[in-house]
């Protein structure tokens, strides 16, 4: 991050924050701004700061900003609870009832993503519209090598990474840095798959926003949005309700890091 961009994002503060109760675990939550809600949800290893600081504050300009930090991540304690997609997208409904928010658009990058996909399963009442960036809902979305890095992770691989100074700044308990690790990559390591019937029913409309070289395979991206209701010939039928958009000349990290990108496919999406 230049120096810039990290003063940029020191000017806005959030206008609430604290720990709502879920699941036997305290979720902490920060508030921007006003109007329609939008819940963000961050990617494995990944504080609120390290992945929305940028975006933040532009969403906040028109619309309330909502943003959890999970099980382990940044301010929230690390918990033994087991880790689980179910879980943690419950938890995301939890800190809504907490916040007395009936129903959000949320948006979910990478990990994040995974549960954002998740609460759309089993919270679709909850839910206006989901945005999902460069993340997958089934092992099998990511290419092949992906899935061999994460069998293959170990905590020492982030000795000293930004991602451990970021968790350093924040978590309650420094000393719970590698029980956390070492159960995000064990989860990491297992095989998932929330069911192509399942993505199939969502109903609420969906952006997905991919990097051409992020990691996910073109391929089943292109299944995933038919399923969605997308891939048609919308000259000769209704254009679908969903969208994708794949970014050009991004892996993903730097994908997340297109702020301006990011925003004006989230305000033509969710106009």
């Amino acid at each position: 991050m230049t120096a810039a961009s990290t003063s940029n994002a020191q000017q806005i503060k959030p206008a609430a924050s604290g720990y709502a109760p879920a699941n036997g675990i305290q979720v902490y939550y920060e508030v921007y701004g006003e109007g329609k809600p939008i819940v963000l949800l961050h990617g494995a290893y990944y504080t609120i700061e390290m992945n929305w600081s940028q975006l933040i504050p532009e969403l906040a300009k028109t619309r309330k900003v909502i943003a959890i930090e999970m099980q382990g991540h940044g301010h929230t304690p690390y918990s033994d609870r087991k880790l689980s997609r179910a879980t943690l997208a419950s938890d995301v409904e939890k800190v809504m009832d907490y916040l007395k928010v009936d129903s959000a658009d949320i948006v979910g990058y990478s990990f994040g993503g995974q549960v954002a996909y998740q609460f759309a399963i089993q919270s679709p009442a909850r839910l206006r519209n989901l945005v999902i960036i460069s993340s997958v809902y089934k092992s099998e979305g990511w290419v092949p090598e992906i899935s061999s890095v994460f069998k293959k992770m170990k905590p020492e691989f982030f000795a000293n990474s930004p991602l451990q100074t970021a968790y350093d700044a924040v978590a309650p308990d420094k000393t719970k840095w590698i029980p956390f690790l070492e159960q995000m990559m064990a989860h990491a390591g297992e095989p998932f798959n929330l069911g192509d019937e399942n993505i199939a029913k969502i109903t609420a409309p969906v952006l997905i926003i991919s990097g051409d070289n992020d990691g996910m395979d073109k391929v089943e991206l292109a299944k995933t949005y038919k399923l969605l209701g997308g891939g048609v010939a919308a000259d000769m039928q209704p254009m679908p309700k969903s969208q994708l958009a794949i970014v050009p000349n991004q892996s993903h990290v730097s994908l997340m890091k297109q702020t301006k990108i990011i925003c004006a496919y989230l305000d033509s999406f969710l106009q």
